[in-house]
């Protein structure tokens, strides 16, 4: 009988024992509104949960003592043990951080899961586990439907990312707010950014036209940059990378933490050097990264300045097909100071004030300064090319400068409570700029010639003022809707001559009007639908006006999206359908200085479908696939061949791959240690927008690629606080691809006279074979 009546009682304890409860709550803000997103965990069982769209969560746990750990982006986390002996539920008010405030610095071009816009974030410690030296669009990779390549192949020095098939020209960029696009050529050179990731509190990438942004129009994407948040504890920083191609970075950072709860100066220093893979396409890039700032619980500060000084060798050209054939590493140039050289500093001012509980302002101030040049050594030049500063079939060397200062002013207001939040705000920015070439040496220079004499000169102005207000408000307990309505008002004006001595006097006023409108549609709590629409509109660029063309472009923005987040997956599903009237499409070919030449297509879209999602198999094991399909095309598209115009019909639009797909594989068997197996596979895209109508060289073919990532952290008792190891192997399994090319055609009216015969040509990109990058941070 004492037997039966221990194993019964034995049994009842294994089954009291193994008995789930449930750990349920939601998490709120100090004014009680949910914090979507939110991280809980049981750090004993590394098993957790995020909050849904309501600020609610509920994680099963056995019977048993845990360590119960909440966070979110800009919050306090905090941690309470908690006994389960029975089902609980506790409402978790987390307290900001300083990094709240930062983040309002942002909150008027940024958009969350309630708003109906497509979007993607990096954190700074997702940025952190590949940020080996490589440019921030090749950290950005592996998002959705980016493609990202460089011109020395290994991810260093000018670089560039397409996002829906649109390039760099016509992805807005903002960096705390303030606009960071050329104001003339809408580009972003982020060679000028070196090492700018290791900066980076995190970022936004929209597809589409997104929200109202600051600076040039959103045509295929905006993103959105936030520096480093405010940090409360006083910490040093030593970084150093060293690699393939001869790569290396060395970076310093430290911050003093918070000095009497206040005062907070923070800064950074880098080097990074690269041969490149291609042949003497070296990078050479020198930055810094300055803040003070000042908060406290209502009010932020932030005097910011950064920038630094570039020099690159030329490889802006890539090879031609034969070329790419003898040599794929290969660079044509061989005049020693065939260079880039450019610096640029950018000083920042923000103060964000919180009035109270509903209301907050924000005000940036912005001045940049630019200045630099590129060299060229040409042989047996005609005088007319040089405004006769030579002599004819002279040897010459030249620098052609750009010269040019940028002030921006953003002030934006918000209002907030628990059924609206309303956002209002300007931004004037005012862009003049020297564009100039001079003889530096010549052969055989002419008659009361000096070296330095100019050849060319235009001045540039341009003023951009815009004004917006924009709002997400309840209509009922599950819908949500979204108003955004923008005046964009610019004025562009340049006089002088070109480098191709022709003249350009411009003197444009554009106004545009650009709504956006859309719907939110909660489910449930782990379900969200959406849907909207949103006008575009943008001015020409500069290359665009000195190839005619006058005319704006027009983009009409149609999104329809799912989102769902769950304890263990998160998926983003979205169609978009991107219908444009004038799109400046890219037509192939580059201009004398490397910058894609464009021409007005008439009619045009972008129709497809976007799944990215976040997969938690096991404690250990994560996916975190992505894939786009797409449709990109002209209609009806007329061209001029062999003298006479050709119907081609609805061809494929220029650098618009119909699939892109990547996925990061990631095995975390313990808090230190993490490896990530990194694939993406872009499918074949043309060069032109003749769809191989003369040749074939204008296809780009399809290619996979394969990353390894490793993170291994250690936490020693003394001196340093961590020490991380990071290991990157690109192209793990040695890929010869292009992911990038130009191509182009002229009109041949020597070979058979009396003719003319239109023949083509391309150049193409090769990147980087297998290569390492292997990196130590000492944190103190």
């Amino acid at each position: 009988m004492k037997k039966i009546l221990f194993f019964l009682f034995l049994f009842v304890s294994i089954l009291a024992n193994a008995q789930t409860f449930t750990l349920s709550g939601k998490v709120v803000d100090k004014n009680n509104e949910p914090l979507p997103g939110a991280s809980i965990l049981a750090k004993e069982i590394k098993k957790g949960t995020t909050s849904s769209f309501k600020g609610e969560f509920s994680l099963p746990l056995k019977k048993g003592t845990f360590t119960i750990e909440v966070s979110f982006i800009g919050y306090k986390t905090i941690s309470k043990k908690i006994e389960m002996t029975k089902d609980e539920y506790f409402v978790i008010q987390l307290n900001t951080s300083s990094t709240v405030l930062d983040e309002v610095l942002v909150s008027a071009v940024r958009v969350n899961a309630d708003i109906p816009v497509t979007f993607s974030n990096l954190s700074k410690k997702e940025i952190a586990k590949r940020n080996l030296g490589q440019d921030i669009p090749v950290l950005m990779n592996y998002l959705p439907n980016v493609v990202s390549s460089s011109d020395a192949g290994a991810g260093v020095g000018y670089t560039y990312m397409n996002v829906r098939g649109s390039n760099g020209e016509r992805i807005n960029v903002t960096v705390n707010g303030i606009p960071y696009n050329d104001a003339e050529s809408h580009g972003t050179f982020w060679v000028n950014l070196g090492d700018f990731a290791s900066s980076t509190q995190n970022l936004q990438l929209q597809r589409g036209v997104g929200t109202s942004t600051n600076g040039s129009g959103a045509f295929g994407a905006s993103l959105n940059i936030l520096t480093d948040a405010v940090s409360d504890e006083a910490f040093g920083e030593i970084s150093n990378t060293f690699g393939s191609f001869g790569t290396r970075k060395h970076t310093v950072k430290f911050s003093t933490g918070k000095i009497n709860d206040h005062i907070e100066i923070a800064g950074r220093l880098s080097n990074i050097y690269s041969d490149g893979y291609v042949d003497r396409a070296f990078a050479d890039l020198k930055s810094y990264f300055l803040q003070g700032s000042y908060t406290d619980e209502n009010t932020l500060i932030k005097a910011i300045t950064f920038g630094g000084k570039e020099k690159t060798y030329q490889a802006w050209f890539g090879l031609d097909a034969t070329q790419l054939a003898t040599d794929r590493r290969q660079n044509p140039y061989t005049y020693d100071n065939e260079v880039d050289d450019y610096g640029q500093n950018h000083y920042q001012l923000h103060w964000n004030e919180k009035l109270n509980d509903k209301w907050s302002t924000n005000l940036g101030l912005n001045y940049t300064k630019g200045a630099g040049f590129f060299e060229q050594y040409k042989a047996g030049e005609s005088a007319a090319d040089f405004n006769n500063l030579i002599v004819d079939n002279s040897d010459v060397i030249v620098r052609r400068w750009l010269d040019n200062d940028f002030y921006v002013v953003n002030f934006s207001t918000n209002y907030k409570n628990d059924k609206v939040n309303f956002i209002s705000g300007i931004s004037y920015s005012n862009y003049t700029g020297d564009h100039f070439g001079e003889v530096i040496w010549g052969s055989d220079l002419a008659p009361n010639v000096n070296i330095r004499d100019r050849y060319y000169f235009s001045d540039a102005k341009k003023t951009d003022f815009s004004i917006f207000a924009k709002a997400n408000f309840e209509i009922s307990e599950k819908l949500s809707g979204y108003l955004d309505l923008q005046g964009r008002f610019v004025n562009y004006q340049t006089k002088g001559i070109t480098s191709d001595l022709d003249a350009i006097d411009v003197d444009a006023n554009f106004d545009f009007f650009n709504p956006k409108l859309g719907f939110t549609y909660n489910v449930n709590e782990n379900n969200n639908l959406y849907a909207s629409f949103a006008v575009a509109n943008r001015e020409p660029n500069r290359n665009d006006f000195e190839g005619g063309v006058t005319t704006p472009e027009t983009l009409f923005d149609y999104e329809l999206g799912w989102r769902l987040k769950s304890e263990n997956i998160k998926i983003n599903t979205n169609i978009y359908y991107m219908d444009y009237d004038n799109q400046l499409v890219l037509t192939g070919a580059i201009d004398n200085v490397g910058q894609p030449v464009r021409a007005t297509s008439g009619s045009s879209y972008r129709l497809g479908l976007e799944i990215d999602a976040d997969i938690k198999l096991s404690n250990e094991f994560t996916i975190r696939p992505n894939i786009a399909f797409s449709t990109n095309r002209n209609r009806d598209f007329v061209t001029v061949i062999n003298d006479k115009l050709v119907f081609l019909g609805n061809t494929n639009l220029s650098f618009s791959p119909n699939t892109v797909v990547g996925n990061m594989y990631i095995f975390t068997p313990s808090d230190n240690f993490q490896l990530s197996f990194l694939t993406k596979y872009v499918s074949q895209q043309y060069l032109s927008n003749l769809n191989s109508y003369v040749s074939s060289a204008d296809v780009l073919e399809s290619f996979i690629t394969s990353d390894l990532n490793i993170v291994y952290q250690i936490k020693p008792n003394k001196i340093f606080e961590s020490i991380t190891f990071t290991a990157l192997v690109n192209n793990i399994f040695n890929v010869e691809y292009l992911d990038r090319g130009y191509y182009y055609t002229y009109d041949d009216t020597w070979s058979n006279p009396g003719t003319t015969t239109t023949v083509d040509g391309a150049g193409y990109y090769p990147q980087a074979t297998r290569n390492f990058l292997v990196g130590i941070t000492l944190r103190f």
